[in-house]
């Protein structure tokens, strides 16, 4: 068989920052992200031990990202708000100085309703701060309860409401079929998130991930047929409030989509710095994943010793960069132009003829050779989709 040659990419993509803060007030009993209750809120050497291994992490990675411009970054976690805005002033201040960063880029701080304070989220906004992403989950008492968050109903009004005082673009998470939850209370949810007129509103279905708390001891949920329900009223009345639905779970005001998620779903290079984070970087010839020492207290003491501060890295095969395309665009509802496929991934569209074909067959995609979106059918069973593009089913793999 004949020694493929390695594609080569004529411009590399867009390129966004995650940073990974990992601290949180309490481990939700569902969440299985890389984060820590802090033990001592407030602790200022933390901080500032943090906000050096993160500069560090920055400029030990600027070679591989030389001379590229940011387009988004994103603060996420665990619960960025509890760092204060003069650690995230001085990291903004720091990413500046370092890296070109687009002048209207989109910058996100992931909050949770527990740590809002007025005059915190006004610092926020001095900072550089312009869009925010708040943990709500729900907005009834009991459910949140359930999911052991720190905050209550009134609380996530709260927050919402400051929030509104200092941003203009906001985005609302909530998760539906939560424990005992019916069919009305989800609907309730949606409605109040929608009504509160924020641009941007996230809707997960909760599902029970290995290694939490929930896992072991699983609660009584909602079953699939009653969550499907959840999940068709969720896309209603969003629509019936002018929300555009343009991702499996995200709702969008026009125009006020998420252009840092878009640029993961669109395969576009991240590069993640903090505990645990993972960077996706295109170079002229290959695309590698990295990921950073997961747990706080090594990462800090590899920074502060001047130690590598990447546990691993993998480069992509030629089938793994078909898969992880399609994998990310087909969650968005307008699907991507054909054309993107071989300037993301450096293939041609044909690599995965064979695999369009079948899923245009099963009704779960539509493509020509401009466009290649997926159908409702294969919207509400994108899994299915998906496993097409494994890359044991690719016939030339």
């Amino acid at each position: 068989m004949p020694v493929l040659p390695v594609p080569q990419f004529k411009a590399l993509p867009p390129l966004s920052l995650y940073v990974h803060i990992p601290w949180c007030l309490k481990k939700c009993p569902y969440c299985d992200f890389n984060s820590h209750e802090i033990r001592e809120q407030g602790n200022q050497a933390l901080e500032d031990d943090y906000v050096k291994a993160l500069i560090k992490d920055l400029e030990t990675a600027l070679p591989d990202i030389w001379g590229r411009r940011l387009s988004t970054i994103f603060f996420g976690g665990g619960t960025p708000s509890l760092f204060s805005a003069n650690a995230i002033d001085t990291l903004l201040t720091a990413i500046r100085m370092l890296l070109p960063v687009e002048h209207f880029a989109e910058i996100t701080l992931e909050a949770n309703p527990g740590t809002f304070e007025a005059q915190k989220f006004a610092d926020y906004r001095k900072a550089g701060i312009n869009r925010l992403s708040i943990g709500i989950q729900s907005f009834n008492r009991q459910h949140l309860q359930a999911l052991g968050r720190v905050h209550d109903d009134q609380e996530a009004h709260r927050a919402v409401e400051i929030a509104m005082k200092n941003f203009d673009n906001i985005n609302l998470d909530l998760m539906y079929a939560l424990p005992r939850q019916s069919l009305q209370e989800a609907q309730q949810d949606i409605e109040t998130a929608c009504a509160l007129g924020v641009t941007h509103v996230s809707a997960y279905h909760l599902t029970l991930e290995p290694n939490t708390l929930f896992h072991r001891y699983p609660p009584k949920l909602p079953d699939d047929e009653q969550a499907a329900q959840m999940q068709e009223i969720i896309e209603l009345t969003a629509a019936n409030h002018h929300y555009r639905h343009y991702e499996t779970s995200a709702f969008a005001q026009t125009g006020k989509e998420s252009r840092h998620n878009l640029n993961y779903w669109l395969f576009g290079d991240y590069l993640g710095i903090g505990a645990g984070a993972h960077s996706k970087i295109s170079f002229a010839d290959k695309i590698v994943r990295q990921m950073r020492y997961k747990q706080p207290k090594e990462y800090l003491s590899r920074a502060h010793a001047g130690d590598s501060l990447i546990q691993t890295q993998q480069q992509l095969t030629i089938d793994d960069r078909g898969f992880e395309f399609m994998m990310n665009a087909l969650r968005l509802s307008s699907g991507f132009d054909t054309v993107l496929f071989r300037e993301r991934t450096g293939l041609p569209i044909a690599a995965v003829q064979t695999q369009l074909e079948e899923a245009e067959q099963r009704g779960l995609l539509v493509h020509d050779h401009l466009r290649i979106k997926p159908t409702v059918l294969g919207r509400r069973f994108l899994n299915d989709l998906l496993q097409i593009f494994l890359p044991e089913n690719n016939p030339a793999g």
